[in-house]
């Protein structure tokens, strides 16, 4: 007997942009969900991400955060372009958005706004920080979070460089973006009890510093604080980093104090645990910065596949290090099935990251390939029972 899809009957309007609410609504579709994303005339501007100016189509990362999803490009300034926005929300179970409150409000899309068409919804508002703070209303974007979140001060607790940087990755985008996943099937869940809707504030600022501060407020958690703050003893520490070895890098994680002796042993260099500073488990424990530097000393000694071969024999975790690029002919990726080979349509053969996530129960689908501005405005139009015209494009 055939499953349907885990999120297979649940309807979302999403009016999500770039990153942090696609990723949610992304995910959602990936689970079954049918989202229906409304895009400007000019269109996500991440479709250009990837892509020369004044290429047509649309870029790579667009493709990743938006498949799944039909899109219309219905003009919300038309009284036509609104009635089809209420009809959808009418029959959807989440409206989700990353339009600041008071543009919200003045476009009619208000928590009150929206619930008087569909009393039920689950309203989500991807903002930028806490509406009840100072901050309310600011612009955010990943760079700004991981300024304000203390993100961009990690690096520099590490390597004694002052200068604060950023972490080379849309860090903060993505983890607001499975906060807000979280938050719309909680709130599901919670209608599906009571039969009640309600408003889902997921703030970015909130969000990664409630994910900085997991390990690394750390002695600052007690009252008053104990030590500084940061977790030291691992994540800071700047001898714990990718080792070379005679081909390339390796990241040993030993940890365990029964491994770093069985480290030791394997690579032939036993003799270094009768030294005073690592004579036992104390001893190793106080001083494992300089362990890993003595780690750092014995990598060269060997290819990057001995020490994984004599590290597996050991039972010592060990990884190499991998480039980008040599992820997609991985292993243990093409076992998991992570990247698959598809063919778009119009935008020809690309690489499909699928979901990480695995289930036992509900079906497989086929996800939707990412869709050209405005592909399904006049379909959703017609399902809905509504005259939409096609929609006046920039410059047009």
């Amino acid at each position: 007997m055939s499953r349907p899809a885990l999120l297979e009957g649940i309807r979302v309007t999403d009016l999500t942009t770039v990153f942090f609410g696609p990723y949610c609504t992304q995910t959602l579709a990936d689970l079954g969900a049918e989202v229906v994303k409304l895009e400007p005339a000019e269109g996500d501007t991440s479709r250009l991400i990837g892509n020369p100016p004044g290429t047509p189509g649309m870029g790579p990362v667009y493709m990743r955060l938006n498949r799944g999803k039909r899109n219309v490009d219905w003009d919300l300034k038309s009284e036509a372009g609104r009635e089809a926005l209420r009809r959808l929300i009418e029959v959807s179970d989440v409206f989700i958005h990353n339009i600041r409150s008071d543009a919200a409000q003045r476009a009619g899309l208000s928590y009150e706004d929206v619930r008087r068409i569909r009393p039920d919804i689950v309203y989500v508002h991807c903002t930028g920080f806490d509406e009840s703070g100072p901050y309310a209303g600011l612009q955010a974007y990943d760079d700004i979070i991981q300024a304000a979140s203390g993100m961009a001060q990690l690096l520099p607790m590490v390597d004694g460089n002052p200068a604060p940087r950023f972490m080379p990755a849309a860090i903060a985008d993505k983890v607001s973006g499975l906060h807000a996943v979280y938050g719309v099937l909680a709130a599901i869940i919670h209608r599906l009890r009571t039969g009640e809707g309600q408003h889902v504030e997921v703030p970015m600022f909130e969000s990664m510093v409630s994910f900085n501060t997991l390990e690394h407020l750390c002695d600052n958690s007690f009252v008053p604080p104990t030590a500084s703050p940061g977790y030291y003893l691992r994540q800071l520490d700047p001898t714990r980093q990718p080792m070379r070895t005679k081909d390339g890098y390796i990241a040993f994680a030993p940890y365990l104090d029964d491994r770093w002796v069985r480290f030791f042993e394997a690579a032939g260099y036993a003799h270094v645990l009768q030294e005073p500073r690592f004579i036992d488990k104390p001893t190793r424990r106080a001083n494992m910065s300089q362990m890993f530097e003595v780690m750092a000393g014995i990598a060269p000694e060997r290819t990057t596949d001995e020490w994984l071969a004599l590290m597996k024999q050991a039972n010592v975790p060990a990884m190499r290090v991998n480039r980008i690029d040599e992820l997609i002919d991985n292993p243990q990726l093409r076992a998991s099935g992570l990247f698959r080979e598809r063919e778009h349509p119009t935008e020809g053969t690309y690489v499909e990251v699928g979901m990480p996530v695995k289930f036992s129960a509900g079906s497989v689908h086929e996800i939707r390939h990412a869709a050209h501005l405005g592909e399904h405005s006049q379909e959703v139009a017609q399902e809905l029972g509504v005259d939409v015209p096609p929609a006046r494009k920039p410059n047009a």
